[in-house]
């Protein structure tokens, strides 16, 4: 499994956005599609809300790729 490290300068990041930002997607648009297609989950829970606010402290995992975000 790759995991990514992700540190976050702000409150929070749109999921979605977190996507594109670690070049797991190539837009915002597309991140939008994965996460819509059910294959993303934070925190070991399966996430469907493509804006959902992901803090300092959760995983997101998509495939074989984790993203811890500090």
């Amino acid at each position: 499994m790759q995991t990514t490290n992700f540190e976050l300068t702000t409150e929070f990041i749109e999921l979605n956005q977190l996507l594109k930002l670690v070049g797991v997607v190539d837009s915002g648009g597309a991140g939008k599609h994965v996460v819509a297609s059910g294959a993303v989950s934070v925190d070991g829970k399966k996430e469907l809300r493509k804006t959902a606010k992901i803090r300092s402290g959760q995983t997101v995992t998509l495939g074989d790729i984790r993203i811890h975000v500090k």
